[in-house]
């Protein structure tokens, strides 16, 4: 646990007790904290009941706090925690921003942050995976992994490799990133800015917060992200900006089975401009792409079956991050997609998507989105209105043939039918693999 004498005798409120709001408490504790803390649950308030102060911070006394740590899914727009500090004079903070307080405490080290609307965990995960596999000292967190505050001390010359949301970004003031990357914007989480430019100013903060001689790399291929980039231009020393499209690592891609298609060739450019911001060269990253093996939910190959291959990319939860899927597998007589598509719509349109419907063999509707979705796509493919997951699985199964590909890439969020995306992709390869195993045909047709 990464702890400071830098809290010691102050006084914070924890307002959220899941996994990064307990890490914050535990941390807090450990470095001689004084902790209110509250959570609508009375489990984890029991958990702390004789170690901290139980209190809503919302309606209890702030003055002489040293900041309000509030849990990145609390909207600052909506609740009333904002207003509460703000009359007591008290910063609302993160979990990353006690991780930035305390970085003096450390041994000497460096930190990436990783940003964007799509491909964050991908990127982070594949930087994370280049540092180890030539013997750097690494870890991840943030909105990936394990809280960030709950590791060990790296050792010197280690690196903290951070996937940030916005949610995050607009908790933290004071994360001076040694190395900074915005992979893209799309427009998400709406509900939580004043529109767009509010969400795009949340991302544009991550590069404000860091001195001029530390690097800053940007995607290429949105306007958002390229006006980001054109003002850090002016803001950093030169040299200190860079670009990264991939366009000189195209004949490397077909060696990186985990990396297929534009949006991983993208991501790959990030993750490798980031670590030769670090040191490192083309002869150590370019071995460690090869052996990537990608994330969960994330264009996962989850099994292969009378060869057909099954892809869970649950990850998907808006149609932005569900084209880049769509478009990594171009028109192929030999290979067909069978696009299992849906959950709890962000909007309603697949707009972002429609370039690649002609990649699609048929569609597979479910959720709250199916009827909508089934409506928009039929008349650019086959369409199977099958409302639940695995009725869908199991219709594409019996219309797959060797070389196609069944994929869950559902371009909603998931929460009309399950608790979150990592439930659904597990469902889908659950499914998957009770479909296909040995004799499960027979099985369906006694049934």
């Amino acid at each position: 646990m990464l702890t400071s004498p830098i809290f010691a005798g102050k006084r914070y409120a924890v307002l959220g007790l899941a996994r990064s709001g307990l890490t914050a408490v535990e941390t807090l504790l450990a470095s001689g904290a004084q902790v209110m803390a509250w959570d609508n649950r009375e489990e984890p308030r029991a958990a702390l009941a004789d170690r901290v102060e139980l209190a809503d911070p919302v309606s209890a006394d702030l003055a002489g706090l040293a900041g309000v740590v509030v849990s990145p899914g609390i909207p600052l727009n909506r609740h009333p925690i904002a207003e509460a500090a703000a009359q007591a004079n008290v910063p609302v903070i993160g979990d990353i921003e006690l991780f930035a307080l305390l970085r003096p405490s450390l041994p000497a080290h460096r930190v990436v942050g990783i940003t964007g609307t799509n491909g964050k965990s991908t990127t982070t995960s594949l930087v994370h995976h280049v540092l180890e596999s030539v013997g750097v000292p690494a870890c991840m967190g943030g909105n990936i992994g394990l809280p960030i505050l709950g590791r060990e001390p790296l050792p010197d010359g280690g690196v903290y490799v951070l996937e940030l949301s916005s949610y995050q970004i607009d908790l933290t003031h004071s994360l001076d990133c040694d190395v900074a990357a915005l992979l893209n914007i799309t427009p998400d989480h709406l509900d939580r800015y004043e529109g767009f430019g509010g969400y795009v100013a949340s991302k544009a903060r991550l590069f404000g917060m860091q001195a001029a001689d530390n690097c800053a790399v940007f995607g290429v291929g949105d306007d958002e992200t390229a006006a980001i980039a054109g003002m850090q231009v002016t803001q950093h020393e030169p040299g200190r900006v860079r670009f990264a499209d991939g366009r000189d690592m195209v004949d490397l891609q077909k060696d990186w089975p985990s990396l297929q298609g534009p949006h991983n060739l993208q991501n790959a450019a990030v993750a490798v401009a980031i670590v030769e911001a670090l040191g490192l060269t083309r002869a150590q990253w370019e071995p460690a792409l090869r052996t990537f093996a990608g994330l969960p939910h994330r264009m996962e190959r989850v099994a292969e079956s009378g060869g057909v291959l099954f892809i869970n990319d649950s990850k998907a939860t808006n149609p932005a991050s569900t084209a880049p899927a769509l478009a990594a597998f171009p028109p192929n007589p030999e290979r067909r997609i069978h696009w299992i598509v849906g959950g709890l719509p962000k909007g309603e349109d697949l707009d972002e998507c429609s370039r690649y419907f002609g990649n699609v063999a048929a569609a597979y509707t479910i959720g709250d989105a199916g009827p909508i979705f089934a409506d928009l796509l039929a008349p650019h493919m086959e369409v199977y209105r099958s409302e639940m997951m695995a009725e869908a699985i199991r219709m594409a199964i019996s219309n797959a043939r060797p070389g196609d590909i069944v994929m869950l890439s559902p371009a909603c969020a998931s929460f009309d039918q399950f608790r979150d995306y990592e439930a659904r992709g597990k469902a889908f390869r659950q499914i998957v693999e009770a479909l296909t195993m040995p004799g499960a045909n027979d099985e369906q047709e006694r049934g």
